[in-house]
């Protein structure tokens, strides 16, 4: 195995992270300890022969692109990813999709902690910003994967471990800078290895960005802080990270109907910086914009992890966690009913008043508790884990009016909707891996997880809320991985997994069913000195799937509902090419078919069935390539392309929901200068994004209504539709010092 990661390390430079499911052991620095993959997340994570589908991205990968675009953006080029951002140029609200599943459905774990919202199910990397300065290692595994803590997986998961513990002292110094005002400002240190056993280190950043569309700007404060004390056969790591962003409102997207309606061009060839978000009228009639329109949040996470060698067999982990998360957003609104808030009628010079202008803020106050722990036993055939986890979430949702222009009879602080959401979520687990001879493998693994989860008040509708709900799941998972020769594997797998509904989906159908999925994976991996291939092939088969529907809530979070029986059908392809020792290619392309079985929707006042159709965000291609050239020891040059097919915005396949293919390409070049003075190293970053200035979109979404009005006595269905745009030509440019 040394020599494959040898052999392959000569040649597989960064691709934009393309291609690192090839790197078939995470890459050891000598001055870290360990990587801790062994310690932190060895129960979540796979090895290189598993039969599951992976990929590996390490730190020295992330380094190249790491210049103030969030971690989605940074796995752009993976295999079967799409990604997005709201303010159009990867700072802000971003958000990915893999094998056409929402980001809702992707499991992400910290250090084997859920990262994803729990009620929501969502992931909101803005809350900390530049975290991939922090992050050693990460594995997306594509489809179920194994099994995982917190919500299932459906689409992905991506397993995430922080920095490792230094032996030596160190520091870091990054800057970098570009298109629209861009740029990111980080510090970092480690103490190295005190009396052999104690290491303290820590970051700081902030990043900010005016963004591509109109007044999307982001301000982004972060830190990263652990503490490690390591023995012979004990390793203990508190860590506590965190951040602080501010975002003035893209999330709204390009809506041409609501811009017409403010008067403004709705052509969006022509118009599409245009952000509607804090759009208002003045007493004169001229179109203004609030200038606080801003998501406002705050996020603290504090982290003990405790591994325990017992000896060459048996190990065990304990982690814990305590996530404290509060804000809010703000939204200027015109013409507010006095009832919507609680306000009296009041009556002015004669006049009766019941309607006003308000700023309101709508809170999120929520903490999240968390416990894991694993045994391990491992010996020359049987390499086995059994864990528990169990967490406790509980979440504060109210509004407040800060300003209004009549205000009534309201005081200070009065709240005009106020609810509570409670979840909580336990499961344990038991998978192993055995070697049957040097050529076969087995896999299993075995989960069972309970969840309950209760709303009670009033919620952002002013309609009483109150859900109780558990659940209880069994995610059995099979496989078996074959070594024909030291070049050629081959591997199969099945997993079942149970998801239950998010906050949204109850609130827009108390009636939510959970969803499920069979999910069949067959692998065949090659490499010799010159060629690395992966071929796969998976058929995704579900029950209830909660899919996109198109269409946004009133805080533009989008909507799902349940699709009844449907399948996602998909051949992945990607390669490694050496052509010489200083240039290679690197493939990747995914061909999939992704239907609903049945597909029943009211048109013009009727029900009608549209039989098969393809799923909402769901393309049939998605490809990328890299061309890679390393002329020299210090010096990498990689010109990056993706080509995302067509894809609808809506399960009904209108005609008016389609997104267009796009193929849009990146430059990026690095270049190390290694010194023996102040420094220990000088590396140069340059990043050109959409290099030929493609106009393109990457996500948006998809609306109908019935009009009863427009032909007498008839109904008709009216279709609207809005775009998220990406920017064009922009680049980042960066130095880190290190010493």
């Amino acid at each position: 195995m040394k020599s494959i990661v040898k052999n392959t390390t000569l040649f597989l430079a960064f691709a934009g992270l393309t291609f690192n499911a090839f790197a078939q052991e995470i890459k050891q620095d000598s001055t870290k300890i360990e990587t801790l993959d062994e310690v932190l997340i060895k129960s979540l994570r796979v090895d290189a022969n598993s039969p599951i589908t992976h990929s590996n991205v390490t730190k020295e990968e992330l380094e190249k692109r790491n210049l103030g675009q969030d971690i989605p953006i940074l796995l752009n080029y993976l295999p079967s990813v799409v990604t997005t951002s709201d303010a159009g140029a990867g700072v802000g609200y971003t958000g990915i999709r893999v094998r056409g599943v929402s980001a809702q459905s992707t499991n992400i774990t910290i250090n084997g902690i859920p990262y994803n919202d729990s009620e929501s199910l969502g992931t909101f990397w803005v809350n900390l910003g530049d975290f991939s300065s922090s992050v050693e290692s990460l594995q997306l595994q594509r489809g179920v994967g194994t099994s995982t803590n917190g919500s299932g997986a459906f689409g992905a998961s991506i397993n995430v471990l922080t920095d490792a513990a230094s032996k030596e002292a160190n520091g870091e110094i990054a800057n970098s800078f570009g298109s629209y005002n861009t740029r990111k400002h980080t510090v970092k240190y480690s103490t190295g290895l005190i009396d052999n056993h104690i290491e303290i280190s820590g970051r700081l950043s902030q990043i900010n960005s005016d963004g591509y569309i109109d007044r999307a700007e982001s301000d982004l404060k972060s830190y990263y802080l652990q503490g490690s004390y390591i023995d012979d056969n004990t390793l203990i790591k508190a860590i506590t990270f965190g951040g602080h962003e501010v975002t003035y409102q893209a999330w709204n997207g390009f809506d041409p109907d609501q811009i017409e309606s403010l008067g403004e061009n709705p052509n969006i060839d022509e118009n599409r910086t245009f952000n509607v978000s804090g759009a208002y009228f003045n007493e004169n009639g001229e179109l203004q914009f609030y200038d606080n329109e801003v998501d406002n949040y705050k996020q603290d996470h504090y982290q003990l992890h405790w591994n325990q060698k017992f000896n060459n067999n048996w190990s065990t982990n304990l982690g814990l966690n305590y996530t404290y998360g509060r804000g809010y957003f703000e939204q200027y609104k015109e013409d507010e009913d006095f009832e919507t808030y609680g306000f009296d009628e009041i009556t002015i010079g004669g006049e009766t008043i019941n309607e006003t202008d308000v700023i309101r803020r709508r809170w999120l106050d929520n903490d999240f508790y968390a416990l894991n722990a694993s045994v391990n036993y491992k010996d020359e055939k049987l390499n086995m884990n059994t864990g528990v986890f169990y967490s406790s979430y509980h979440g504060e949702h109210f509004g407040e009016v800060i300003w209004s222009q009549f205000a009534s009879n309201s005081e200070i602080r009065d709240r005009y909707y106020d609810g509570n959401g409670d979840k909580y979520d336990f499961s344990v687990f038991a998978k192993a891996t055995y070697q049957l001879n040097n050529k076969l493998s087995l896999f299993g693994d075995l989960q069972y997880r309970s969840v309950n989860y209760d709303t009670s008040g009033i919620n952002s509708d002013l309609e009483l809320f109150e859900i109780d709900k558990s659940f209880s799941f069994f995610n059995p998972k099979a496989g078996l991985s074959y070594n024909l020769n030291n070049k050629n594997n081959f591997y199969f797998s099945y997993a079942r997994a149970n998801r239950e509904p998010n906050r949204d989906d109850f609130k827009n159908n108390e009636d939510v069913k959970p969803e499920q999925l069979n999910d069949f994976e067959l692998g065949w991996r090659f490499k010799n000195s010159n060629l690395i291939f992966n071929a796969n092939v998976y058929y995704m088969l579900y029950n209830e799937q909660l899919v996109l529907t198109g269409e946004l809530d009133d805080v533009a979070s989008p909507l799902r509902d349940n699709s009844g029986k449907s399948s996602r059908l998909g051949l992945e392809l990607e390669a490694v090419v050496k052509i010489t020792d200083q240039f290679s290619i690197q493939p990747n392309v995914t061909l999939s078919s992704n239907k609903n079985d049945e597909t029943i929707a009211s048109i013009d006042g009727a029900l009608v069935n549209l039989g098969r159709t393809d799923i909402s965000f769901s393309p049939d291609v998605v490809a990328s390539n890299a061309l890679v050239f390393k002329p020299m020891e210090n010096l990498q040059l990689s010109f990056l392309s993706k080509y995302v097919g067509e894809q609808f915005m809506s399960n009904t396949e209108a005609e008016l929901s389609k997104l267009e293919s796009y193929f849009v390409n990146d430059f990026n070049v690095t270049y190390e200068i290694k010194t023996n003075k102040i420094f220990k190293s000088i590396l140069l970053s340059g990043l050109v994004n959409n290099i030929f200035g493609e106009e393109y979109i990457s996500n948006g979404f998809y609306y109908t209504y019935d009009d009863t009005w427009s032909v007498a006595g008839e109904t008709t269905t009216i279709e609207g539709v809005g775009y998220y745009p990406q920017a064009t030509t922009n680049f980042l440019v960066g130095a880190t010092l290190k010493f």
